[in-house]
């Protein structure tokens, strides 16, 4: 597969759009559904 960074915030609060687009590169990149990785970090 590879190696692949995403830089994330060490902040306290991570503004909701911020997140949202971690989760969605998150996902992309190991090609799963963004619910199923929301559901695996809880």
């Amino acid at each position: 597969m590879g190696e692949h960074a995403i830089t994330v915030p060490t902040h306290k609060v991570i503004v909701r759009g911020t997140l949202n687009d971690i989760i969605g590169k998150v996902s992309l990149w190991n090609s799963m559904p963004r619910e199923e990785l929301k559901r695996r970090l809880r």
